[in-house]
């Protein structure tokens, strides 16, 4: 494993994510742009749903070209523009990473590049 956990209990009252990651020395870096729910095509869907599944989906693209995956995430920054959508969002990035639990911050935003996008995830990741 490339990374360690460090736990100090405060991650795992509020949600699934990790309170630090530590990455061992001499690891590739991968630091995407803040990614939107936004097909290459300049779809958008209306809803945070799809708009999430499709940022995932992009994030996970990224990483497939670095040959990585999510495990090798090793913090993850989100940026909805709605507190209410935070339950929403949270199932589908459940979704996408499972039980990894990389360093996270979600912060509620009054508006992102194009009105109607509602969020866009930022993630760093790391491996041999």
């Amino acid at each position: 494993m490339t990374h360690t956990i460090h736990d100090v209990g405060i991650a795992s009252q509020i949600g699934s994510y990790s309170d630090g990651v530590e990455a061992r020395p001499n690891l590739r870096w991968l630091i995407t742009s803040g990614t939107p729910g936004l097909s290459a095509g300049g779809e958008l869907p209306k809803d945070i749903v799809g708009q999430a599944e499709l940022a995932w989906k992009n994030i996970l693209r990224i990483l497939d070209k670095a040959g990585m995956g999510p495990a090798d995430i090793v913090k993850v920054t989100q940026y909805l523009i709605r507190a209410e959508d935070i339950a929403a969002y949270a199932k589908v990035r459940k979704q996408f990473l499972g039980d990894v639990k990389p360093a996270s911050m979600l912060l509620i935003v009054p508006q992102l590049v194009w009105p109607e996008m509602l969020l866009e995830v930022e993630v760093i990741a790391a491996k041999e």
